[in-house]
């Protein structure tokens, strides 16, 4: 009779071992996932993802941002014109002054960072990639916002240290009578918490987030929303547990009664 109980116990263990190796190594491959792992990035290659962690410096280093020169992965900046504009009033028909602004220069960086879940543990040699030209940003650092004078005649000029620092044309149409100029600069510094939704693609052989073909390329600068934990450790771990016991068990019982 222990023979036969131990017998019908290994064979229960034969049949779970195959489905414990695949639970293990399915969660395996979501830990590296969430560990921001780029081997295991490698095979979503041609896909969408969506991808949090800490933004960490690109294969070139910590760059510096134009205007505020602050070191960062990130940094765009834009240039404001206000102006006094004539338009007609609607309930008097009279011609008044009404304050607008045009933006006559923007820049955003293109140089590529890395995301890691971790920058304190140990990682890869280089880090799942971003590319971030022409991205969509929302919640990066305003870390500069400064508003400068036009000269007025006789008066000495207010010191101007950032228009030789803004990268790219400025251009526009010049309306009205120029009030003053706004520079504003946004970051996204070295360990902070970020969001990317691109496309992956292999580059030189390495992961990196791209724009879609049909998009843009999303950074969102913070945590992403909590999820439930996964369920795949758990099922590992019963499915492992199952084929030991089993298999310990039925050898056992199958000894013992030889």
């Amino acid at each position: 009779m222990l023979v036969i109980i131990g017998v019908a116990l290994l064979l229960g263990a034969l049949v779970l071992a195959p489905l414990a190796v695949r639970a293990l190594r399915r969660w395996s491959h979501q830990r590296d996932l969430e560990q921001v792992r780029p081997r295991a990035f490698a095979r979503r290659v041609g896909g969408l993802v969506t991808v949090s962690g800490v933004a960490v410096p690109g294969p070139a280093g910590p760059i510096e941002s134009r205007l505020a020169r602050h070191d960062c992965v990130w940094h765009g900046h834009e240039v404001l014109r206000h102006y006094w504009s004539l338009t007609q009033d609607a309930a008097t028909g009279e011609r008044v002054r009404v304050r607008d602004c045009d933006s006559i220069a923007d820049y955003a960086s293109t140089e590529r960072f890395g995301i890691v879940a971790d920058p304190e543990r140990p990682r890869d040699p280089m880090p799942l990639l971003v590319e971030p030209e022409d991205a969509a940003l929302k919640g990066a650092d305003l870390c500069l916002q400064r508003v400068v004078g036009r000269p007025q005649r006789g008066v000495p000029a207010p010191a101007d240290d950032l228009l030789p620092r803004v990268k790219g044309r400025i251009s526009g149409l010049f309306r009205g009578e120029t009030i003053e100029f706004e520079y504003r600069e946004w970051i996204i510094r070295p360990g902070e918490p970020v969001v990317v939704t691109g496309r992956l693609e292999l580059r030189e052989g390495h992961p990196v987030i791209t724009a879609p073909q049909d998009g843009r390329l999303r950074i969102e600068h913070g945590h992403p929303a909590e999820e439930p934990p996964a369920a795949d450790r758990a099922n590992a771990l019963l499915l492992c547990g199952g084929a030991l016991v089993s298999a310990c068990a039925g050898l056992l019982l199958t000894l013992a009664g030889a």
